[in-house]
């Protein structure tokens, strides 16, 4: 079996977005979660090798989901995904199994492809969804 994602966020139209660009590039989306609580519901059942986290979400955000995943699955790899990139790159203290930080406004299939082993190790940096 391939290796699947898991795409967290509380807009629906982002993680359609995000979901089209990842199955565009030819990545495996295993399920959506609304939040940080669904995450780790969903972590458990689906089993994802990739799960990108936004971090402003209600009831749990990404920050706070990304410690309870890491602890219950901590082989996976976790991707935040926010506006506010640059102000948590800064943040030395991000949770175990955080391997990147990627804005909105950047390639996020690019980072995940690099982090399956699929990347070419470009950094591109538009949006290819344009969110």
């Amino acid at each position: 079996m391939g290796k699947t994602i898991l795409v967290v966020d509380d807009n629906p139209t982002v993680r359609r977005l995000i979901r089209e660009q990842l199955e565009a590039s030819g990545l495996s989306v295993c399920g959506e979660a609304v939040d940080g609580v669904d995450a780790i519901e969903k972590v458990q059942v689906l089993r994802p090798d990739v799960i990108v986290l936004d971090v402003a979400m209600p009831r749990m955000n990404g920050l706070d989901a990304a410690r309870e995943i890491s602890k219950i699955r901590p082989d996976v790899s976790i991707i935040l995904n926010t506006l506010h990139a640059e102000a948590i790159r800064s943040d030395p203290k991000l949770p175990a199994g955080v391997r990147a930080i990627v804005s909105k406004t950047e390639n996020l299939a690019d980072q995940v492809m690099m982090l399956l082993g699929r990347g070419n190790g470009s950094q591109n940096k538009r949006s290819a969804a344009g969110y």
